[in-house]
């Protein structure tokens, strides 16, 4: 059973704080004509759907409404933001039994009502759910992509921006590996509109590089674990995140952004899902992008992908 796809329509799986806000964002970006909401407790979903609605008039045409697996197989993009919620003290790896096990009863109705489009995975753990989506559904890889560090990214230029006094779009850096405690941040690749990052530090009288590097990093690993504790979740920035991703999709940007996806043997990792510059259009995901990384970054980069893989492999896919 093949759907014809409707460019314009965008379905979200979970209606919690993450998946409302994404919608609440989507609403205003004018990507999409039509919005469906999905939720384990339709009413959630529901009440959703005619909060934000009532913003349209501010924003422009749209239809958005609560519905089944049925009302979204047409969809251009499906996020899926279902699961259990991070808790204080809890990691995002901790999460993985809890939402694989949601995963299971999610992917496999997506998967039996001939989607077309693209899946993009929201929930944590993200590189292992996106892996497990890969899994579950039979897609090919190359349509199934998770949020993975791109809002890490987000907050690395963000922080970068405020140190050096300039604007964060003119920061060129990555995060890379799992959206997690073992992500690494790209710093040998890092620039600021071509300067490389310690050439400009010094140009605004910073000198401490390593020092400074470590404690960037480390608060923009730590940043997600802060507001949780301060605000039980956190959701704007990553609804930002996804509409960036969203935008790539819908309008074939062609962008180079570190989505999670399947590797298939750059830097010698394949086989599992972990976050890598690669270049998003309407396809999903057309090729990985390789970066310049020191010997340090690609040995933290293979102990991320076997942290992933690990975990992975007690899943039995």
């Amino acid at each position: 059973m093949e759907n014809q796809m409707n460019s314009k329509k965008v379905a979200v799986i979970g209606c919690g704080f993450v998946g409302s806000a994404i919608a609440f964002t989507l609403m205003q970006s004018r990507l999409f004509t039509e919005m469906v909401l999905l939720d384990v407790n339709y009413d959630k979903a529901d009440g959703e759907a005619m909060d934000i609605a009532h913003g349209i008039p501010f924003a422009g045409q749209m239809k958005i409404y609560a519905g089944n697996y049925d009302d979204i197989t047409d969809a251009s993009i499906i996020l899926v933001t279902a699961g259990a919620n991070q808790k204080p003290d809890e990691t995002r790896l901790d999460l993985v039994h809890k939402n694989v096990a949601i995963f299971k009863n999610i992917i496999p109705e997506i998967a039996k009502r001939g989607f077309q489009g693209i899946l993009l995975i929201v929930a944590n753990p993200v590189d292992i759910l996106t892996y497990a989506a890969v899994k579950l559904s039979g897609f090919s890889d190359k349509r199934v992509i998770g949020s993975g560090t791109v809002l890490d990214t987000s907050r690395l230029k963000y922080a970068l921006g405020e140190h050096l006094g300039v604007d964060s779009r003119s920061v060129h850096s990555f995060i890379i590996g799992e959206h997690g405690d073992s992500e690494i941040a790209a710093w040998s690749s890092t620039n600021i509109s071509g300067i490389p990052v310690n050439d400009f530090c010094e140009m605004r009288g910073h000198f401490n590089h390593e020092k400074e590097m470590r404690v960037i990093a480390e608060n923009v690993k730590n940043s997600a674990y802060e507001i949780i504790a301060k605000k039980q979740a956190t959701y704007y920035g990553i609804a930002m995140s996804v509409k960036r991703i969203c935008e790539c999709i819908v309008r074939d940007e062609k962008s180079i952004l570190p989505i999670s996806a399947i590797m298939h043997g750059s830097y010698g990792i394949e086989k599992i899902a972990l976050s890598m510059p690669a270049i998003v259009g309407a396809e999903g995901v057309e090729t990985h992008v390789p970066i310049s990384l020191s010997d340090n970054e690609i040995q933290s980069l293979w102990s991320s992908a076997e942290t992933l893989k690990k975990i992975a492999l007690e899943l039995a896919l």
